[in-house]
Formats: C-alpha cells, structure tokens, sequence
C-alpha cells in the first residue's frame, strides 16, 4: 500500500487518459521498423542461401508481439489532471514520472501532429516553462481537444503571471 502522500496517487483527481490511438500510431511504427528488417533478412538469406540468417527473421517478429504489448501498457499509463493551480502529468510504469506545471509558469503552449498524428486524429500538446528540462508534453491527445486544452491553458496561464 503507497502512502497517502504519495506523489504517483493522487486519488483526489480524476485523470484523464491519452487516446488509444496513440498506442495505434507507435505500434504502427515499430511494425513497418520491424517489418524492414524481417524483409531484409529474409531476402538476404534466401538470396544467399543462408537458412540460419532467414530464420533469424524470427526474431524481429518476437520483438514486434513484445512491443505490441509494451506498446499498450505505456500509452495507458499517460494521464493528465488539470487542477486549480496547476497541470499535472503522469507517465510510466516501471519508472514513473510525475510533472506538475504551476500555469503562472507556463510561457507558450504548442500543438504538434506529424503525419501520421494526423491521419489517426490525434496531436501532442507541449507547454514551455522558463526551465529546459521540463518535459511537459502530453502526446496522443485527439485533435479538437487538444485546440481546446491548448486554449484553457493559455488562457490560465496569462491569468496568473507569476513571476514575470
């Protein structure tokens, strides 16, 4: 059982999840990787007339049902709360990470979508703070929602100024 002051439970919010196509889009891509790889294998060791080199394309499959998985697990695992004062964002499993964003600190917010991200409907929303090595980004978030988080945000963060 976790302490109550614990900052990977924080029970008295209600977090929102990423959308499942995030998961789609990364699997996606770890697929067509894989895919190369398996292809390239299996012409070079037909070609070559090396059954050992084709049959080590079995391997690149075993690593694409493994990301499959792994895949889901993480993309479930990023939720999102905005509170009162701030926003706060949480990832991981193995190796959590808690981000907590005052809005006063916030200096511009971004929505990104490469191509794929579109095709699939979804964007990544990434908020700048004085500080580099903030990792304050939501990905996966579906496109009309992350405009509108994109808008409540900037709008709380001029609100409350905080420092500058």
């Amino acid at each position: 059982m976790l302490p109550a002051d614990n900052p990977f439970t924080r029970d008295e919010v209600v977090w929102v999840p990423v959308s499942p196509r995030l998961a789609l889009a990364q699997r996606i891509i770890s697929g067509v990787g894989n895919a190369v790889i398996v292809l390239v294998l299996l012409v070079v060791g037909v070609t070559l007339e090396m059954p050992l080199l084709a049959l080590a394309a079995l391997i690149p499959v075993v690593l694409m049902a493994w990301e499959w998985w792994l895949i889901g697990r993480q993309t479930a695992a990023i939720t999102y709360v905005e509170r009162a004062d701030d926003l706060v964002i949480r990832r991981g499993l193995l190796f959590r990470t808690t981000v907590v964003v005052p809005y006063g600190r916030m200096q511009f917010v971004d929505v990104e979508a490469g191509p794929l991200d579109r095709k699939l409907g979804i964007a990544r929303v990434r908020l700048h703070t004085a500080s580099p090595g903030t990792q304050a980004n939501i990905p996966g978030i579906e496109t009309a929602q992350a405009a509108l988080l994109q808008d409540r945000l900037s709008r709380r963060g001029e609100a409350r100024l905080a420092g500058l």
